[in-house]
């Protein structure tokens, strides 16, 4: 054991990669769909750390693993943040999480002023409660040492696990309908049109009188499929190929317009055929697709847009990101020509610019550790890692200004998010292992259920409430109970049982700003409880 120690105390670096190895080993074992997934790393962090206690890396290294994690994070959901502080589901959501929040803090309060736990150790187990590793940094910045990284080991397990089971307990009691859920990205239909009221009319009046949300894709007239545009002229045999999210606004634009005729458009593709394309021409990137400008004398209709995992029927709104798989309906002949028009480079999907990447964080790091006084207080600091976020999300939401682009490949990003968070857990883990041992031998039990009393009141919370009280929409629910409850390990539970794009929307709006409180509120604990005990 004493050579152990003195090689892995000689090699710093190593140990770390050999703590992320195991760490990630343990955390891909399965028992019936939970896994500890990139938290199992401070676990193995805190084994090496406990057999070594003088082998880890310099602190710098975890800060900058963190950064990573955050920027990343910030530029992918800076859109969908800012679109939900506007929209009124977004401000009712994050009002939803704030109220979670606060009922989290109070229960650390109390626990605070009745358990007698130091106030860097009651943050670590807040931050712990709320797998919020940004959390513990600005713990660990505020309180000078790392006893928050110890609560935040202790309270993390049941912070993961016991946020899982709250989200399966409510949906066995609930019993939400998993079929609407289930659904593909794009419905299609063929209709062949009958209608007295629609032969013999244009096209163009047509769609305004289909439902809502449903699309004319192609026209198949005179055994010839065809582009959509507004003056032709709809016969009587012809048919339609509609697009819509839904079935059922299909099935009522087949009720206006005729009977179903599945197969004749789709089946010929003599002419007009479908094509995938990456998109990886910088100039391209933040562009709407209604402002989007074909080559010249190509005819083409996007169809969808497939963003990492997420499919999207293509719409006006949409801006073009890098890495984006685009779906074209076109002319086999233009095919080549419109490949050169996206860039269709897979190599080009996985690069950034590293210049916007540095400016960022540059300005992120400005942004953290710039003072924020507070009457009656003293001041605040956001750290390196908060103010990272913020400035992440405010360039995710702007994606490119002049030259410089913000935003990444969907691919880059979680590789940088992926090592950025697993190079800071075991670095956090490492050097709060000998820490760990002793705490857990003299009061791991009342320390577990400080931690549990803190998830179970920042769980419950938006679930009860915003089922009970606001009845949203059950994936929903799941998204913003996981955004309040942190860890991206979560988000990917709740949509593995119920997979709506729904959840992971409401993930993005509910948890930046979710971590930012939560970096604010662990600080204060710090700043402003001295009845609790000493740090």
């Amino acid at each position: 054991m004493e050579l152990i120690q003195t090689f892995l105390t000689q090699q710093p670096f190593l140990a770390l990669f050999l703590v992320i190895a195991l760490g990630y080993g343990l955390g891909s074992i399965n028992i019936k769909g939970f896994s500890l997934g990139v938290g199992a790393v401070i676990f193995s962090g805190l084994f090496i750390g406990a057999i070594a206690p003088k082998c880890q890396p310099p602190a710098m290294v975890g800060t900058l693993g963190l950064v990573m994690f955050l920027y990343g994070l910030g530029v992918q959901f800076g859109k969908q943040f800012f679109e939900g502080l506007a929209g009124a589901a977004g401000r009712r959501y994050n009002l939803l999480s704030i109220i979670a929040l606060t009922a989290a803090a109070i229960v650390t309060v109390v626990e605070l002023f009745l358990m007698n736990i130091p106030r860097a150790l009651l943050a670590g187990l807040f931050a712990g409660s709320g797998t919020s590793a940004a959390t513990m940094q600005a713990a660990m910045e505020a309180a000078k040492n790392s006893d928050p990284a110890v609560g935040y080991s202790v309270a993390f397990p049941f912070g993961l696990v016991g946020a899982i089971l709250c989200m399966y307990f409510m949906q066995v009691f609930v019993k939400p309908d998993l079929e609407s859920a289930l659904k593909p990205g794009l419905q299609t239909l063929e209709v062949a049109v009958h209608s007295a009221d629609v032969v013999g009319h244009p096209l163009g009046e047509l769609m305004s009188r289909l439902p809502e949300g449903v699309q004319v894709l192609l026209v198949r007239a005179g055994n010839e499929n065809k582009f959509p545009t507004p003056e032709l002229i709809i016969e009587e045999g012809d048919i339609l190929f509609l697009g819509s999210k839904d079935k059922a606004p299909l099935a009522e634009a087949r009720d206006l317009l005729g009977k179903s005729a599945s197969g004749k458009v789709t089946s010929d593709r003599s002419k007009i055929d479908y094509m995938f394309a990456f998109v990886s021409k910088p100039d391209l990137v933040g562009t709407r697709l209604s402002s989007l400008t074909m080559p010249a004398g190509v005819e083409a209709r996007i169809m969808h847009v497939q963003r990492g995992d997420n499919e999207m029927l293509a719409g006006p709104g949409i801006t073009l990101e890098m890495g984006d798989r685009v779906g074209v309906l076109t002319d086999r002949a233009n095919f080549q020509m419109l490949r050169k028009f996206f860039g269709n480079s897979i190599r080009g999907t996985t690069e950034f610019s590293y210049v916007s990447l540095g400016i960022g964080i540059m300005l992120g790091v400005f942004l953290g550790i710039a003072p924020v006084p507070l009457p009656g207080v003293g001041t605040l600091r956001l750290g390196v890692a908060g103010g990272a976020l913020i400035v992440a999300l405010i360039l995710g939401k702007l994606g490119r200004t002049g030259n410089l682009t913000w935003t990444m490949p969907i691919s880059a990003n979680l590789t940088l998010r992926n090592a950025g968070l697993s190079i800071f857990l075991a670095q956090v883990g490492m050097s709060s292992g000998g820490p760990f041992v002793k705490v857990v031998h003299d009061s791991g039990l009342v320390l577990l259920g400080a931690g549990a009393c803190i998830l179970l009141a920042l769980a419950l919370t938006p679930l009860l409430i915003g089922h009970f009280g606001m009845r949203m929409p059950f994936d929903d629910l799941l998204g913003v109970t996981a955004g309040v409850t942190g860890t991206p390990a979560i988000l990917a539970y709740a949509y593995r049982s119920y997979p709506s794009d729904r959840v992971e929307i409401s993930y993005a709006m509910i948890y930046p700003a979710a971590t930012i409180v939560k970096i604010v509120i662990a600080q204060l604990l710090i700043a402003v409880g001295t009845t609790g005990g000493s740090s």
